[in-house]
């Protein structure tokens, strides 16, 4: 059943609480705010659910959630396609909040603390795909990404997925991923559950 309330969304079949929420407000005093931008719902979420929805991953995919924040695209491949879902992210104050979220739409996801530089290709060959979303916002992050894309590629996953608003640094991370890794990079938007629209890296399937 899907809750809706106030204080909570529904989109794509997961309940997702809202900042104003007591059980974020209380996750906030207990784990403190997130220092990487972990620190609530962004929009773009709704662009990776909505891909995957028309698009969507074999059942039981073994599924990496980059920079995963409050783990939402993981927690929907889980939900969905029964993906077994490992969510990196290298602030673990948002573990508690990804966790609360996996539990709550019931799910379990396992968490990985690491920066984008650090997973190796014989880890990356663990997994069948990749998602990361709204991850790519400083330009220094633009170089470890598409690394860590092609070490992706070289270890044989199926599909590496990266969302984001449009920012540029994520621009020239899919031109260049256009370039270099035979990727594709296309504009998406949908209206539902809220309106959003930003750019996709698909490298892969």
């Amino acid at each position: 059943m899907i809750e809706s309330d106030s204080l909570s969304r529904s989109m794509f079949g997961l309940v997702v609480r809202k900042n104003a929420h007591p059980d974020m407000r209380k996750l906030r005093r207990e784990a403190g705010d997130a220092s990487l931008h972990g620190n609530k719902f962004w929009k773009s979420s709704c662009l990776t659910m909505d891909y995957l929805r028309k698009h969507p991953l074999k059942k039981g995919a073994r599924v990496l959630d980059l920079g995963c924040g409050w783990g939402l695209g993981g927690i929907f491949c889980a939900k969905a396609f029964s993906a077994k879902v490992t969510s990196l992210d290298a602030d673990p104050s948002v573990f508690p909040f990804a966790n609360y979220h996996a539990a709550l739409n019931g799910v379990v996801i396992t968490t990985w603390q690491c920066r984008y530089e650090k997973v190796t290709q014989t880890a990356l060959a663990e997994f069948d795909a990749v998602i990361g979303t709204d991850i790519c916002f400083w330009d220094q992050l633009e170089a470890p990404l598409f690394n860590l894309t092609r070490r992706a590629m070289r270890a044989g996953v199926g599909r590496v997925m990266l969302v984001d608003p449009g920012r540029s640094p994520f621009r020239r991370l899919g031109e260049r991923a256009v370039e270099k890794l035979d990727a594709q990079y296309f504009e998406w938007q949908t209206a539902q559950p809220m309106k959003a629209s930003g750019c996709i890296m698909l490298a892969g399937e």
